[in-house]
């Protein structure tokens, strides 16, 4: 039996909580990406994967909020508490590779490219691996069309993200980026929604198991919220972050460089023509006698 499937149980509550948390996770985790950018390389991988944290617990609780809406009628949804969260672990990760080719190799070329696909690649892994726990009393089924749309876009967005925060254009400049980010990742979700449908089983059928929404809830939502609170506090208080300008010195300013390398050669040049005037003056006189 085909199932009703409704996504906006809630009506535009949840898509639109769902785009906030995606836009808060990718202004913090770009933030972060541009920030390795201007920094030593001992600090890079600290802020790269600060970067992939907030934009995989952005887009995880992007997803699971977006689902809080989701209902079949005549099936009660559960979720497996195991794969949900595995879906949190391979967010993070694949999209920490995609960050970390891009901080180290620079937003361009083949290393953006690269980058853009396993993000998208990890925020659709992200979308389908939660779609996988869910427990209800039916089949889920998938057009092929509509999910490889979904994935494309979720590229795209992911490349375009990248492609932002290697500009480093100050804080106003990722903020644009997050919301285009934002919009995209809540697109891709819809869309792979779309492309979902439920074929569900007789009465006669065994009981799902599994934890409800509610008892997900608050396990879900303290621990990524509370590490988007910690990047939104670091990202206030470090004026480096908000301005986009490199916290090194140049070269001459540096500790451990003499500060006047280039001064004494540049000097060197006007005294030296005086005295080669002095040494010819001298070598003609006896000459002249």
């Amino acid at each position: 039996m085909q199932g009703t499937v409704d996504g906006f149980s809630y009506g535009l509550v949840t898509p639109l909580v769902a785009y906030l948390m995606a836009c808060l996770g990718g202004a913090l985790g770009l933030r972060c990406t541009t920030r390795s950018m201007l920094v030593s390389h001992s600090w890079r991988p600290g802020w790269l994967a600060m970067g992939s944290a907030a934009i995989g617990s952005g887009i995880w609780t992007m997803h699971f909020v977006a689902m809080m809406g989701f209902t079949v009628r005549g099936a009660p949804i559960h979720y497996d508490k195991a794969t949900t969260f595995a879906s949190l672990g391979v967010a993070i990760v694949m999209v920490g590779v995609g960050i970390f080719i891009v901080g180290y190799k620079g937003a361009s070329g083949t290393a953006l490219f690269t980058g853009g696909t396993i993000t998208g690649l990890g925020v659709a892994s992200m979308h389908y691996l939660g779609m996988a726990g869910m427990r209800l009393n039916g089949n889920l089924e998938y057009n092929t069309l509509t999910v490889a749309a979904s994935v494309v876009i979720a590229m795209a967005a992911a490349t375009a993200a990248l492609w932002a925060a290697g500009q480093v254009r100050g804080l106003m400049w990722s903020v644009g980026a997050s919301l285009v980010m934002g919009l995209a990742v809540s697109g891709m979700h819809y869309t792979g929604m779309a492309a979902l449908s439920v074929h569900l089983h007789g009465s006669s059928a065994a009981p799902t198991s599994g934890d409800s929404p509610a008892e997900l809830l608050a396990p879900m939502m303290i621990g990524p919220l509370a590490f988007l609170l910690i990047a939104g506090v670091v990202v206030m208080f470090d004026p480096l972050m908000v301005m986009g300008k490199p916290d090194w010195a140049p070269v001459e300013n540096k500790p451990g460089i003499p500060a006047h390398a280039d001064a004494p050669h540049t000097a060197r040049r006007p005294s030296v023509r005086p005295r080669r005037r002095v040494g010819q003056r001298s070598s003609r006189t006896p000459q002249n006698w």
